[in-house]
């Protein structure tokens, strides 16, 4: 029965490092024939209990130690296991194949979710019957679909979700004819072997994919030096034509979600809720941006508390 909650408001490569009270550990693993770089994140002096353990994914572009970070730090408090990664072609990552880069691959992405999970259920660690999945901004639609179907996944949880289908893509992307221009772009880029861009900057900067907000080029938010800052034209068909907000029917484990009117597209939730059949919790903040979800300390504060219970839910095997 679906029900909601509506509110307003592998292999270990490195030695261990501390973060406060969180052990952070360096490992790889394989996907497709790349070798992925990701992080464990434990409590500090785990006694080596298997733990259950989150997965956490983040924005587009992004790389792990932007908001996967905060908000793997923020379930290592409330006393879980998490694990981040870069995906193939982004941060300390190998390459897509044909040794491309900066791709915003939705299939790519929710296959190399799908290999982080069977990875994480190796270590010795994690609880490998208590893995759940938390996915940020644009990942949301590509932890859905590498849940979907996975038993190895008993709960999900979307912060901030971009889940957007194809009414959402004309609306956000200039109509039918900016996205036919777009997917145009992305077919000569990748001909050419690719067409890279700066990811982000400033209002008035030029060749830029997002020249809003401030975090993806304030230093003291998201331009941290491992940021790569950079994109691929030859990702944005396989962007455009991704419609993850058509996708809630595949999803079958209880759902959690954090989102707010002031974010992006609420409305692409809204759609993917209409159509999911399982167990829901909604909570809506005020007031909140986008951005904030990512790094704002009372936001996010807000948004792990509801994600956490979800996770820590009796009857939920975690």
């Amino acid at each position: 029965m679906k029900t909601f909650s509506l509110t307003t408001a592998a292999f270990l490569i490195s030695s261990t490092a501390a973060i406060a009270q969180i052990e952070t550990r360096t490992v790889t693993f394989e996907n497709e024939g790349a070798t992925l770089s990701g992080t464990l994140y434990l409590p500090e002096g785990h006694s080596g209990e298997a733990l259950p353990t989150i997965v956490v994914t983040g924005a587009w572009t992004s790389v792990e130690e932007q908001m996967p970070a905060v908000y793997a730090e923020q379930m290592v408090e409330r006393g879980f296991a998490a694990f981040t990664f870069d995906f193939r072609g982004w941060g300390k990552s190998g390459d897509l194949p044909q040794n491309v880069r900066f791709v915003e691959s939705p299939e790519a992405k929710t296959s190399d979710i799908r290999a982080a999970f069977d990875f994480v259920a190796t270590l010795p660690e994690v609880d490998p019957v208590r893995i759940n999945g938390l996915g940020i901004c644009a990942s949301a639609g590509y932890m859905v679909d590498a849940v979907s179907g996975n038993d190895m996944v008993q709960r999900i949880g979307l912060v901030a979700p971009w889940l957007q289908n194809e009414e959402i893509v004309n609306a956000v992307y200039g109509g039918e004819e900016g996205v036919h221009g777009l997917i145009a772009m992305s077919r000569e880029a990748e001909a050419a072997g690719g067409q890279i861009i700066p990811a982000a900057g400033p209002k008035g900067a030029e060749g830029v994919l997002m020249p809003i907000g401030g975090y993806y080029y304030e230093e003291d938010r998201g331009a941290i030096p491992a940021y790569d800052n950079q994109w691929n034209n030859a990702g944005w068909e396989g962007w455009l034509t991704y419609h993850p907000a058509d996708n809630a029917s595949r999803l079958t484990q209880p759902l959690a979600v954090v989102h707010s009117e002031s974010a992006a597209i609420p409305q692409g939730v809204q759609a993917f809720l209409a159509d999911y059949a399982g167990d829901a919790t909604l909570k809506m903040l005020e007031d909140v941006t986008q951005f904030d979800f990512y790094d704002n300390p009372e936001d996010v504060t807000r948004a792990a508390d509801t994600i956490a219970a979800h996770f820590a839910t009796p009857g939920s095997d975690s």
